[in-house]
């Protein structure tokens, strides 16, 4: 039986090498060649694909996966798309700057989805959506929904189905709450914790999106278009067109974009995904360094709004908490040097106590060897002076203003 054809569409993108090979693109999986200046034919055909039908009236579902050397991957993350309780009605995925001898190209193209094929593109992930993004939406209405994902990412069988409910009128986007994968020794069991938290708090807050989450959000196609209009009016900032090419997070970036824009994000408890954890501290001090600086860069873009007040607050309180672990060890290694032994209050004692138990009880939904893990205390209390040291290295860069690197992890 001879297997179904994919289309692999190949266009220059705003922004990348003008003088590239000539572009391919095709419907029936040969590959047509036309110039540069017939690379628009790419997006017709895209747009022809996603326009409605009479029979089919109701919303669209296009979901998009940029992917840059991801083949090891980006079968999981298609195979969980195509078993949604509500499948996305077209699977595009964007290989970007791809250095694997089309090994994404081709395993995207293996699974049965599209391929966007951009060489050579400039703002990497950002830069990729956006070109996708330019392509795709002509084709589709503002009531019509795009899921951005990354090629790491497995989302949750109601993913889907739950997002595409939860977009009320003022839910402008539905982020997913990550967990982290099994695998990275005590360093990948330390992030399954910190994630476990982070969903417990959103949790905890009915489901307020603090961040629009780049492993999987949904968007609502006329909040996109919103978003890109207002870029180029001037009313928020980062380029003109969806993403923000020069933020090193570009989901916390286009978070407070359609925050600033009036809409309420949201990240119900079912719309949950898996994503990697890092196994090296290495790749961990790259990916939050790249994390943390990129949300202080944003909120200097911004400035301070009623939008932003609650993450410069964060911010500060990150800082304040910070500080004061600091000021603690030295007091308990003060002690320790010109005592001999350390006073032992009760009410101090209390207050630790207590602070053991929140430990555990946040992070009881991930398991016993997580509960233990948070009883010990210490080891999570070194994940935090790393985290603590993230946090005053970016805060030193973007003082200084140093150049921003992103580095792939």
């Amino acid at each position: 039986m001879t297997p179904p054809h994919f289309p692999v569409l190949r266009a220059p993108a705003p922004g990348c090498a003008r003088h590239q090979p000539a572009a391919a693109c095709s419907i029936t999986g040969s590959i047509a060649q036309f110039s540069h200046d017939q690379a628009d034919q790419c997006g017709t055909i895209i747009i022809k694909a996603l326009r409605k039908t009479p029979m089919n009236p109701h919303p669209q579902l296009i979901a998009l996966i940029p992917s840059r050397n991801e083949a090891d991957r980006i079968t999981a993350a298609i195979a969980a798309l195509h078993h949604q309780t509500r499948p996305p009605d077209r699977i595009v995925v964007v290989t970007n700057n791809c250095t694997d001898s089309d090994g994404t190209r081709e395993a995207a193209r293996d699974a049965g989805v599209w391929v966007l094929d951009i060489p050579a593109c400039e703002g990497k992930k950002a830069g990729a959506l956006n070109h996708a993004l330019d392509q795709v939406l002509p084709g589709l209405d503002d009531a019509d929904l795009v899921l951005v994902q990354d090629a790491d990412t497995v989302l949750a069988r109601e993913f889907l189905a739950t997002a595409q409910g939860a977009m009320r009128r003022r839910v402008g986007a539905v982020g997913g709450v990550f967990y982290g994968e099994p695998g990275g020794g005590l360093l990948g069991q330390l992030q399954r914790m910190e994630y476990q938290r982070y969903a417990w708090e959103i949790g905890r807050s009915g489901g307020k999106a603090v961040v629009l989450s780049g492993t999987a959000t949904l968007f609502r196609v006329g909040v996109l278009r919103q978003v890109k209009a207002a870029r180029i009016a001037g009313r928020i900032g980062g380029g003109t067109s969806y993403y923000s090419l020069a933020s090193l997070t570009e989901d916390d970036e286009c978070t407070k974009a359609v925050k600033t824009l009036g809409y309420k994000p949201m990240s119900p408890a079912a719309c949950t995904v898996t994503t990697e954890v890092m196994s090296s501290l290495t790749a961990l001090w790259h990916q939050r360094l790249r994390w943390q600086r990129g949300a202080l860069e944003n909120l200097r873009d911004y400035g301070l709004t009623r939008v932003t007040a609650p993450y410069w607050a964060k911010q500060i309180m990150m800082g304040l908490g910070a500080l004061a672990l600091l000021v603690y060890l030295l007091f308990v290694i003060l002690e320790l040097v010109l005592i001999g032994s350390m006073t032992v209050s009760p009410f101090w004692t209390a207050i630790g106590a207590l602070f053991v138990v929140e430990k555990t009880v946040s992070v009881r939904k991930a398991g016993w060897r997580s509960v233990v893990l948070a009883a010990l205390l210490v080891p999570e209390l070194l994940y935090d002076m790393f985290q603590h040291a993230v946090y005053f290295r970016s805060l030193y860069d973007a003082a200084r203003r140093r150049e921003e690197r992103w580095i792939a992890t």
